[in-house]
């Protein structure tokens, strides 16, 4: 493995950084968040502002010039952005979670694509939906990737294709299709407007195409490759749930940002059955106190099980079965958690909520579509409960 490259003085980043960093665009990211909702893509500004912060690339190895941030920074720093903005919270966290996916390529690679100082903007698929036919010198791949949130900003673009020869996928000897991830510059590919939604309007979660485009073997690798990279943040059977963890940032800073807007919103409105402020009501105090309750809670679960998982690995301990499935236990739980949150404060506002100049509006759609992601799925708990009863969970990563 290649000695990690020195960096500048500006582009280290650490947990107080890291996250002031964060905490002071959080004005740019109120005044961007109309712009962005009505373009459905993160504006230009703001996303050259996230780059220039580093939070584009909060899992990108020392190595190639990044931060190489541990998860529970990366979720304040995530977190912070979302309170303010779902959608540009959203791909922070995205861009950061491609990063990770890095650390399976050789260093010189990685620091060829993100430059000095590193600036590596990624979106991108996990799932093969393109066709790769190998040639002289590497590959050539065509195919359709949906959810590529954050394509529009984005420098590199990962595309994972089954192998095929002729017409037929390659196999291995399981019979199995032969998978690998491939890295192509933005520029090459198509961006295709198909996001259309409901929340996370601003995310630019477009599909995008490839044709025929040639990647060298240097910026491919096999799907079940072993990373290259040998920091913790790299390990394969931790992967999700550091990734994930910046996707329960994501979820549980929309819902402290929808408790933000109903706090203002209860001390100015009324409703059309009362003339008494929301904020004097018994019954929206109560659901105020609860909302935040299960927030903090779920929160605090989070940051306990996934910063313990991480120094039990850190200190290189054998056995992390228990420590793994309460992280990922956590991680489910506090995303269907600010759900929960949201929807409290949302049904307390009664019909001031449902205005799209409310706030709450729109914290209410990206929350809803937020946990529509992998990390939020109900199956996740259906594996844990599995291992707490001492059963093996099928799925990888627990």
């Amino acid at each position: 493995m290649d000695p990690p490259v020195s960096l500048p003085a500006e582009s280290v980043r650490t947990e107080a950084n890291v996250v002031g960093a964060a905490r002071k665009l959080i004005a740019q990211v109120l005044s961007s968040r109309d712009e962005c909702e009505s373009l459905r893509r993160v504006p230009t500004p703001m996303a050259d502002a996230l780059a220039k912060a580093g939070l584009l690339q909060m899992y990108l190895p020392r190595s190639m010039g990044g931060p190489e941030l541990p998860p529970v920074v990366v979720f304040h720093a995530v977190e912070e952005i979302s309170r303010a903005d779902g959608a540009i919270g959203w791909c922070t966290m995205i861009a950061t979670c491609v990063s990770n996916s890095m650390g399976l390529l050789k260093a010189d690679v990685g620091r060829q694509m993100a430059g000095c100082p590193a600036d590596m903007r990624l979106a991108g698929s996990i799932r093969p939906l393109g066709r790769a036919r190998a040639v002289n010198g590497g590959h050539r791949i065509d195919g359709r990737w949906d959810f590529a949130s954050g394509v529009n900003h984005a420098r590199w673009l990962q595309c994972p294709c089954v192998v095929w020869d002729g017409d037929k996928p390659v196999r291995s000897e399981a019979g199995v299709p032969m998978t690998r991830i491939f890295w192509v510059p933005a520029e090459s590919a198509t961006i295709l407007d198909t996001w259309h939604v409901l929340g996370l309007r601003g995310s630019g979660s477009h599909d995008f195409a490839v044709a025929d485009v040639f990647v060298p073997e240097s910026r491919s690798v096999p799907l079940t490759a072993p990373p290259m990279e040998r920091g913790l943040l790299y390990e394969p059977r931790l992967h999700l749930s550091w990734i994930w963890t910046a996707t329960v940032g994501n979820a549980m800073g929309i819902a402290r940002g929808a408790l933000d807007a109903f706090s203002e919103l209860a001390s100015r409105k009324s409703t059309t059955m009362s003339s008494a402020l929301l904020r004097d009501r018994p019954l929206v105090q109560a659901r105020v106190a609860e909302a935040e309750a299960i927030l903090s809670a779920g929160r605090a679960y989070v940051l306990l099980a996934v910063g313990d998982l991480w120094a039990r690995a850190s200190r290189g301990e054998n056995n992390l079965d228990a420590a793994v499935v309460q992280a990922r236990l956590a991680i489910t739980h506090g995303m269907q958690q600010a759900v929960r949150v949201v929807d409290l404060v949302f049904h307390a506002a009664g019909t001031n909520a449902v205005y799209e100049r409310n706030p709450l509006e729109r914290h209410f759609r990206d929350i809803h579509v937020a946990v529509q992601h992998a990390a939020g799925l109900p199956a996740h708990m259906e594996m844990a409960g599995k291992a707490l009863l001492g059963l093996r969970p099928t799925d990888p990563g627990w």
